[in-house]
């Protein structure tokens, strides 16, 4: 019986290993679960991918593969599983590194080096040697350096021959001190200009919404007058002691007992339209000048303020860190850094974050009065931890009440449509939205925008596009649009079949900012690693133009561009894939490209992000560090 039992055993195993073999034949044609589907021939391992790369990029004589030279096809390139995804640590297990019960990493990189702009320039021209129309008032007390020759012998080399700046706009405002100087540096150390090009951007305003200085400093000094903010505010405090005194006992009518609610509302509207009548009837505290038009003692109704036409439109989502106006004059035909609009940009929205109905109306206010917009947009889907818990973001979404007063007072101030950002719910398995929306339609929003995630979820499931489609229909007449897993034309067509109104694309643009194009013209497009680079290319100049052509501007501009690299790497291209398109919740296994640029840009490591930026910005300085904010564990 034994030897049977043994012989037995002998079968099934062989019938295992058989099993085994034809488990792992089948894995060398069939794509691992959770990874884009990459033809096998372009396939690699991670060794065989970096000992590439770094090989190419330190040659014998530093100097770099040609693009267009194609890799050798003939090499042997196995079919490798790439390294697992890490399982999650049992609270035992977190614990050995240091780490708190229930917590894992995810989201972020918060303890990230921070580098001050000025850490990269051992020395600074003054201001005086640069603009000669100016005088330094410090003289000999000054700490900035006034002798060009030795500045110039300190100053890191220029980065190319011709410099953005001057050859568009005819001068260069950093002058010795900008990393092309040479292009227009005279022998004398003086600054070039080209009268022509000046001449033909006179009068011209390529950014417009910048904050004045004096309005900053006011702002400081809370000088600042709110005056139709404080109209409504007033009603919600007129209206919090009404209710304190029928709480006390003051006798109510049977209807504000049965509809409190109404009752507040038309006591609100009652109190702020006596309040408008006061201030009419005050005599202006300077001499006017003109006849007493409509506009000068009318508030605008909903129908009547300045109106966008959101259907059918594309729509990149404000995004914070890489949602600069460089990017998107890049990825597109809050802070005050993000309200600056170009003149490129012909619909512009500027989207705000709180939980305070009195900060919420004072901010809209402050835009409407300082700045040129379309339209104003709340951000009450925001998931990060830190804004959550102080009830802004996702948080709005279970604090209704002061949701409407911040709605109903940002609609107040505003002369343009109000918009509103929201997720499916906050718990992953407990949807909220079908139940807001009508509300928000009362409450006189312009256009809702539904992230089919809720906040637990984060990245890491698939947006609901069949439950965005039911919030679409409860949402009219007012638009909706769906944001969610946009990464090509068919995914945005499958989208529009839902009835939305409009779609936001915000990952899907940094890893291909070009998918605009692709949705506009129905197709896929096999964009070449040559043409990549020339998005990054007018990355930098735009870079430039905005923080500068000087050694702070360069590194502030590379930052950025590593941070986008950081998720533009994880594009694949369309001649490499086995089933197009590329989905965005697959990671891409390490691949060669058809190039040796194509494969640089294909790589997650931070080293290869850098020696791109060095393509276009030179090199690094000795003390650069850089971590990217996001960790990008939707595929990880």
């Amino acid at each position: 019986m034994a030897m049977f039992a043994e012989k037995g055993l002998e079968k099934a195993s062989e019938g295992v290993m058989e099993k085994a073999e034809e488990a792992v034949e089948k894995r060398k044609d069939v794509a691992v679960k959770g990874e884009s589907a990459i033809k096998p021939e372009f396939l690699t391992t991670k060794e065989k991918f970096h000992g590439f790369v770094d090989s190419e990029w330190k040659g014998p004589k530093g100097e770099k593969a040609d693009e267009n030279d194609k890799v050798d096809e003939t090499k042997e390139t196995p079919v490798e599983e790439p390294e697992a995804k890490k399982l999650k640590l049992e609270p035992e297990e977190s614990n050995k590194g240091g780490k708190p019960d229930g917590k894992r990493l995810r989201g972020q990189n918060k303890s990230r080096p921070h580098t001050k702009p000025t850490a990269y320039d051992e020395r600074r021209l003054c201001l005086s040697v640069i603009q000669v129309d100016r005088v330094c008032p410090f003289g000999d007390k000054c700490h900035f350096a006034h002798d060009i020759p030795s500045y110039l012998a300190s100053k890191p080399a220029d980065i190319g021959e011709s410099c953005y700046l001057y050859d568009t706009f005819g001068k260069c405002a950093f002058g010795l001190t900008c990393r092309f100087a040479k292009a227009h540096t005279t022998a004398d150390f003086k600054t070039m200009e080209n009268a022509e090009l000046i001449k033909a951007c006179e009068g011209k305003t390529t950014v417009k919404n910048s904050l004045s200085k004096d309005l900053q400093n006011r702002l400081r000094k809370r000088s600042v007058a709110f005056k139709k903010s404080a109209e409504y505010l007033k009603t919600l405090s007129n209206n919090k002691d009404k209710k304190e005194q029928q709480g006390n006992g003051h006798s109510c009518a049977a209807e504000v007992a049965a509809d409190p609610t109404t009752a507040a509302e038309q006591q609100a509207s009652t109190e702020a339209e006596a309040q408008l009548q006061a201030n009419t009837d005050k005599q202006p505290p300077v001499k006017t000048v003109g006849p007493l038009t409509d506009v000068d003692v009318i508030k605008l109704r909903s129908c009547e303020k300045k109106q966008v036409d959101f259907q059918d439109k594309l729509y990149l989502a404000p995004l914070t860190t890489c949602g600069n106006l460089p990017f998107r004059r890049v990825g597109s035909s809050q802070k005050w850094a993000l309200l600056k609009r170009h003149e490129s940009e012909d619909v512009f929205g500027v989207q705000v974050e709180g939980c305070f109905p009195d900060t919420m109306t004072r901010c809209a206010e402050l835009i409407n009065n300082n700045t040129e917009v379309d339209f104003v947009d709340i951000n009450s889907g925001c998931p990060i931890d830190l804004v959550y818990k102080k009830g802004g973001g996702c948080g709005l979404m279970t604090r209704t009440r002061k949701f409407e007063q911040i709605i109903k007072g940002m609609n107040y101030v505003l002369d343009v449509p109000l918009t509103v950002k929201i997720r499916t719910g906050v718990q992953e398995k407990s949807n909220v939205a079908h139940k807001l929306i009508p509300e928000m339609k009362k409450w006189g929003v312009s256009m809702v925008t539904l992230h089919g995630r809720s906040r637990e979820q984060r990245y890491t499931k698939l947006a609901d596009w069949d439950y965005i489609s039911t919030c679409s229909k409860l949402a009219s007449p007012v638009p909706l649009f769906g944001n969610g897993d946009i990464l090509s034309y068919e995914d945005a067509m499958k989208a529009r079949e839902t009835g939305v109104s409009g779609l936001m694309i915000a990952r899907g643009a940094l890893i291909k900012p070009w998918i605009f194009t692709e949705i506009k013209e129905s197709r896929h497009w096999d964009i070449s690693s040559s043409e990549r680079l020339d998005v990054l290319r007018d990355f930098t100049n735009f870079g430039l133009e905005h923080w500068g052509s000087d050694t702070r501007g360069v590194e502030k501009t590379r930052t950025f561009m590593l941070e986008w690299l950081s998720f533009m790497c994880r594009y694949i291209p369309v001649g490499l894939l086995e089933r197009v398109p590329q989905k965005i919740n697959e990671r891409p296994p390490y691949y060669m490209g058809r190039n040796y640029l194509e494969s640089l840009m294909a790589s997650q490591h931070v080293g290869d992000w850098v020696r791109i930026s060095e393509m276009l910005l030179g090199p690094v300085p000795k003390n650069f560090n850089f971590l990217p904010k996001h960790k990008a564990n939707a595929y990880k």
